[in-house]
C-alpha cells in the first residue's frame, strides 16, 4: 500500500468538505500518543495520507519514529457492528501471522473507540499495487505474466483454505454446521431489511433477486469441507507484487468467516471478467489479454485443492446474490441521504449486472 491520489468512493467515507481529511478521521495526537503506550516507535506523527480504498473502511498511511504504518479503521458513518467488524478483521491478521497466506502484517489493534472514535488497527504496508488503479509496467506488457497473476489468485485462496481452523485458533470464527443451508435465507433478510431506509425503491429494487434466493435454497449442496474462507475475494481485494505476476498480500478481511471455502472461488468466477453474463462497471482491468479464462481459475483451483467442484455453478450464483445485496445495501442508504447519491447509483448497477450473472450460471 502507497499513498496515491485518493479513489471518489475513498472520499466519500471522510466528512464532506474538510480542509484536513486526514484529521477528520485520525486526530493525530491521541493516536501518537496511544501508540507510544503501546511501546512503538516514538515521536509525531508525519507524512499522512489517504491511501485508496473501498466504500465502508478508510485507510491512511504515515509515518512514525522512521517506520511506515498503514491505520485502517471505519467510515466516519459506520455501518451497525463496525466495531466489531474491525476487531475480527484484526483477529484474522493476528492469526495468519507465520502461515503461507499472503496478508498485510498485523502491528497493533485498538478495540475500544475512545482514540478516534472508532475501532482501529494498525498494519505493515503492502509493497504492492491492486488492478483497480490500474497495471503499472511490466505487467501492463507482459501477457505471461498477466496469465500468472490470475493462476496466483486462485493460488492465494487455495493456501488460505488449506488452513486448519483450529490449529490457527480460528475454529469459532463461524458456525460451519448448516453453513449453506443458511445462504440464501441470510441474505435475503438483509436485502429486505434495507427497507427501513427512507426513499429506498423497495425489494423490486434487484431484478430476479427472489428467483435466485429460491433457486439457491431448492439446490444446496448437501456436503462440503470446512475450512476459513475471505468471503469476499476478488481482483480488487489483493494485492500484486511489482516485480511478478505473484500475489503480495491479500486484504479487507471483514467477511471472513469459518465455513465453506468455496464461497471463495464463486467469488473470483462472480466478479471475474467475460465469466458469462452482464460485465461489471466495478472491476475494468486493461489490458485483459493474457489473464486466465474462468474456466482454467475452476480448474487450477481443482488441480491445488483437490476439493470437489461438481457444484460450482451454485457457488457462483450465490456470491453473485450476496456481493449484490452488499452493494444494494449502499444504494439504499444513499437513497436515505447517508451515503453520496452517485456511489449508491454506480453500486446499485453493479448488483443490478451481478443479478444478471446469476441467472446465467443458474442455467448452465
Amino acid at each position: 500500500m502507497t499513498a496515491s491520489e485518493v479513489d471518489p468512493l475513498t472520499v466519500s467515507l471522510v466528512e464532506d468538505g474538510s480542509d484536513d481529511p486526514v484529521g477528520a478521521v485520525m486526530d493525530r495526537v491521541r493516536l501518537a500518543d496511544w501508540m507510544d503506550g503501546q511501546g512503538l516507535e516514538p515521536g509525531p506523527i508525519e507524512d499522512a495520507a489517504l491511501l485508496t480504498g473501498g466504500t465502508q473502511n478508510i485507510l491512511v498511511q504515515f509515518r512514525k519514529g522512521g517506520r511506515d504504518f498503514v491505520l485502517r479503521r471505519p467510515s466516519t458513518k459506520p455501518r451497525p457492528k463496525a466495531n466489531e467488524t474491525t476487531r475480527r478483521e484484526s483477529r484474522i491478521l493476528r492469526a495468519l501471522a507465520g502461515s503461507g497466506v499472503p496478508h498485510p502484517g498485523l502491528i497493533a489493534a485498538c478495540e475500544a473507540d475512545a482514540v478516534l472514535g472508532a475501532s482501529f488497527y494498525l498494519m505493515e504496508p503492502v509493497d504492492g499495487f491492486t488492478v483497480l488503479s490500474g497495471l503499472p509496467e511490466p505487467h501492463e506488457s507482459d501477457h505471461d505474466m498477466r496469465h500468472r497473476m490470475g493462476l496466483s489468485l486462485v493460488e492465494g485462496a487455495a493456501a488460505l483454505h488449506a488452513l486448519d481452523p483450529a490449529a490457527v485458533g480460528l475454529a469459532d470464527l463461524g458456525n460451519p454446521s448448516g453453513f449453506l443451508e443458511r445462504q440464501p435465507v441470510r441474505w435475503m433478510t438483509q436485502y429486505e431489511g434495507y427497507a427501513q431506509f427512507d426513499s429506498w425503491s423497495g425489494t423490486g429494487s434487484l431484478p430476479h433477486v427472489a428467483d435466485v434466493a429460491d433457486w439457491l435454497g431448492r439446490t444446496t449442496p448437501k456436503s462440503f469441507v470446512p475450512g476459513i474462507l475471505h468471503g469476499d475475494y476478488q481482483l480488487g481485494n489483493v494485492m500484486y507484487r511489482h516485480d511478478s505476476g505473484d500475489l503480495a498480500a491479500i486484504v479487507d478481511w471483514e467477511l471472513a468467516t469459518h465455513g465453506d471455502p468455496l464461497i471463495d472461488l464463486g467469488w473470483i468466477i462472480a466478479t471475474w471478467p467475460g465469466a458469462g453474463g452482464p460485465d461489471l462497471p466495478r472491476l475494468r482491468v486493461t489490458p485483459w489479454v493474457g489473464f486466465p479464462t474462468a474456466g482454467e481459475l475452476i480448474a487450477h483451483y481443482a488441480a491445488r485443492t483437490g476439493r470437489d467442484l461438481g457444484r460450482v455453478e451454485w457457488y457462483v450464483a450465490l456470491a453473485c446474490l450476496k456481493l449484490a445485496v452488499i452493494l444494494e445495501g449502499t444504494h439504499a442508504r444513499a437513497s436515505a441521504g447517508l451515503a453520496p447519491k452517485a456511489t449508491g447509483d454506480f453500486l446499485h448497477a453493479t448488483a443490478t449486472a451481478l443479478m444478471g450473472r446469476a441467472r446465467h450460471w443458474m442455467t448452465l
